[in-house]
């Protein structure tokens, strides 16, 4: 093996073969660290993917390696015992359980979920072949065989009821669970779903085939195919060592599970550790793991093409190399401080070439090179939009100098303010001190690339960005991780300038796609957990980079989260 790679992908399933085909595509060094024991190689097929119903789990396996070893991608037997991060921030070692060990800039994490079963004699022997819990993953197979339902949680009625899609001769096994409710009582008898009461005492076989459920009153009861409800526990002890820890997988108010949280691109709370498959959606079948990797693989590739950049751009200029993407907190303990001219031109009023606008050492010079960037007013829209909203936890992301924050601050909120420039912090911060230690004493300086960096969830009761205009992937991202940490009962403020602007406010440099509009931010959060309360343009007088008047427009988002 390599010492280093660009990616290390741990887990060989169809996750974790889909991320490496892609990112060998991708020229990519890759290395699969594979343990051999997919979750579905029990099953006799792989159902519901299109081009390969019915084949085996191994053969769809086998072909999925030989094809990322047919890009240059590296696959290895092994398991990863735990992973680090690097001395100097960039990238992390792996370690294996033999002993061997490599450097990763970015893993991919794809080691799936175990099934935990009932503690039911007979049960596990038969897992994955006559002893089933999905239909859509073997309803098919049991057509109008006689199914029964092992009732072991909450989940019961509806798994019967779900099963009688594919057959009439469904039986459900109350067994340990608690009884049905008055209204599943009657839905199973209108369906005509037979209830067994009494506990189950294990399942019997006639050759090798399922021949029924064995109960502790000694009865058998004939069944061709056995459904039950197992735990489905993310394969995640590797990353303990990162800090990253599983958490509950909730539905109807019930545990079911658990998993590793992350935003639509799979990117988690641990800068440069991505995950993909079911360590991370435990619904996901074999296509919809295959397709979440691939996403997740072009968002790691493209988190490294803009690290790439960073390289070659200070390596061009003969400057330092560009800091680590992890975040750190700028020296001055809770010291935060005002910021900007209306911050309407944050990204638009530049004076250098749209690469700078990206570029973290041309932001330094940039504040250096001037007393004040910004005006050291709070951005209108923040104002109108919060000024009713009673003080919590607030999290400013591309703070600037930090007018804003330091807006909030003073009226109570307590505010991490984030931005890539420690210029800018450290002169917030320095304003911060001279309003007095209780206002600064609520302010909290990160520095960080926020194209990399990842808030906690359910964190902030307000999470506002301001003119944060990035790349549309990149900014998607970013907004999705933003909404991500917004608490329950909490508001996210999303304002940028609108298409409407393209030319009177960066026509240097017109690039379509880092505009947007309210409408497009509220279109992509989830209609379940958002209540949408502000979607407008505004129009506001401002100068251009010239100096001439113009009209330009405020996109303005504010939503609150229901759960």
């Amino acid at each position: 093996m390599e010492e280093k790679y660009d990616v290390v992908v741990v887990g060989g399933g169809a996750a974790g073969l889909s991320g490496a085909l892609t990112l060998s595509r991708a020229r990519r060094s890759v290395l699969v660290v594979d343990a051999g024991a997919p979750r579905n190689a029990p099953a006799g097929h792989v159902h519901n993917y299109l081009g390969r119903e019915g084949t085996p789990p191994g053969e769809l396996l086998a072909v999925g390696r030989a094809e990322v070893i047919g890009y240059g991608g590296e696959i290895v037997t092994g398991t990863v015992t735990s992973a680090h991060r690097l001395e100097d921030g960039e990238g992390f070692r792996v370690l294996l359980a033999d002993g061997r060990e490599v450097r990763a800039r970015r893993l991919l994490v794809a080691t799936g979920l175990v099934d935990e079963l009932p503690d039911v004699p007979g049960l596990a022997e038969r897992w994955g072949r006559d002893v089933l819990h999905c239909p859509y993953c073997h309803g098919w197979e049991v057509r109008d065989q006689a199914i029964g339902v092992l009732a072991d949680g909450p989940m019961a009625a509806h798994q019967a009821l779900l099963f009688r899609q594919w057959s009439e001769r469904v039986t459900l096994f109350l067994h340990t669970a608690p009884k049905p409710t008055y209204e599943e009582y009657e839905q199973l008898a209108a369906r005509g779903v037979t209830l067994v009461e009494g506990e189950v005492a294990a399942l019997e076989t006639s050759g090798d085939r399922l021949g029924g459920v064995r109960m502790r009153s000694g009865e058998l009861v004939p069944c061709q195919a056995v459904v039950v409800a197992p735990r489905f526990t993310a394969r995640a002890d590797a990353l303990a060592s990162l800090g990253l820890e599983p958490v509950e997988q909730l539905v109807g108010g019930h545990v079911i599970g658990s998993y590793l949280p992350a935003d639509p691109t799979g990117a988690t709370s641990v800068p440069g550790v991505w995950v993909a498959g079911n360590v991370a959606d435990l619904r996901a079948q074999v296509i919809v793991s295959a397709a979440s990797a691939l996403n997740t693989a072009a968002a790691i590739n493209a988190d490294l093409i803009a690290e790439d950049t960073r390289h070659a751009v200070a390596a061009h200029r003969g400057g330092p190399e560009p800091r680590s993407d992890r975040a750190e907190r700028v020296p001055g303990d809770h010291r935060h401080g005002p910021a900007t001219q209306p911050a309407a031109h944050r990204h638009a009023d530049h004076d250098a070439s749209t690469g700078d606008m990206f570029d973290e050492q041309a932001w330094e010079q940039r504040y250096r090179s001037r007393d004040a960037v910004w005006s050291g007013r709070p951005n209108p829209p923040l104002v109108a939009e919060t000024v009713d909203l009673p003080p919590g936890t607030a999290l400013d992301v591309g703070c600037g100098e930090g007018a804003d924050a330091l807006w909030l601050a003073e009226r109570g909120w307590r505010v991490t303010a984030v931005d890539f420039s420690t210029v800018a912090l450290r002169r917030g911060a320095d304003r911060a001190d001279t309003l007095g230690a209780e206002v600064a004493g609520r302010l909290d300086w990160v520095h960080a690339d926020l194209t990399a960096w990842t808030p906690e969830p359910d964190s902030f009761d307000l999470v506002t960005a301001h003119f944060m205009h990035l790349p549309g992937p990149q900014r998607e991202a970013l907004f999705a991780r933003l909404a991500a940490s917004v608490a329950p009962g909490g508001t996210l403020l999303i304002v940028g300038h609108h298409m409407l602007d393209l030319e009177t406010t960066m026509p240097r440099a017109p690039i379509p796609d880092m505009f947007f509009t309210a409408e497009e931010v509220a279109h992509s959060l989830d209609a379940d957990r958002w209540d949408i309360l502000v979607t407008d343009t505004r129009p506001r007088p401002a100068a251009d980079p010239e100096g001439n008047e113009v009209i330009i427009h405020d996109a303005v988002l504010r939503a609150r989260r229901y759960r």
